[in-house]
């Protein structure tokens, strides 16, 4: 069983599987370095850098291994970040969501809630998923403080989870949300949506 990526169309935001196309706008879209703050890789210093981004989650794609999304604002069709779904267990019906990064100017908008819905209504009523895992720098804050709100459950902290940034030790906060908790989560991120 090989799962695959479908558009997800909200009223802020839609995630489209993620091209060659997008290339230029997610340039565009990274310039700021507060969104490569917490993330894995160093922020792409130039444009061949960025198309090595592309090309990897292209790559980790057609492998079978994420289902990657451009990030696209519904007013007026620019791009505005990118988030993928990971460690895609169908056996098991898992997966993670992660990779996530907004321009700045999304931040505070409801662009990151809604992309959550989606993602999360996607796995659970499209993909049939019994658990969503989602991962941050235990030192991010930010990135906590959202994931607490969806309502997610912390699970823990994994020390030394990984080499990050070329070498840096990470320690990793994980979070989840099960199948049986779907309909209280998604039901809260409608209400902080105002629907």
């Amino acid at each position: 069983m090989r799962w695959t990526a479908t558009t997800l169309s909200g009223e802020l935001v839609r995630l489209e599987r993620l091209g060659p196309e997008h290339e230029v706008g997610l340039w565009e879209a990274s310039r700021d370095p507060r969104i490569w703050e917490w993330m894995s890789i160093l922020q792409p210093q130039s444009r061949d850098q960025m198309h090595a981004y592309v090309e990897a989650a292209l790559a980790n794609a057609a492998a079978g291994d994420e289902l990657p999304f451009a990030t696209v604002s519904e007013s007026d069709g620019r791009v505005v970040g990118s988030s993928r779904f990971l460690a895609l267990r169908p056996e098991h019906g898992s997966l993670e969501i992660g990779w996530t990064w907004l321009d700045p100017q999304m931040w505070r908008t409801g662009a990151n809630v809604e992309a959550k819905l989606l993602m999360l209504a996607d796995a659970f009523e499209r993909l049939g998923c019994r658990r969503v895992e989602l991962k941050t720098d235990a030192r991010n804050e930010r990135s906590r403080a959202a994931m607490e709100a969806l309502p997610a459950q912390f699970e823990g902290v994994h020390r030394r989870h990984m080499l990050v940034r070329g070498g840096e030790n990470r320690d990793s906060a994980w979070y989840s949300v099960i199948a049986e908790e779907w309909p209280e989560v998604r039901a809260n991120l409608l209400r902080r949506l105002g629907r």
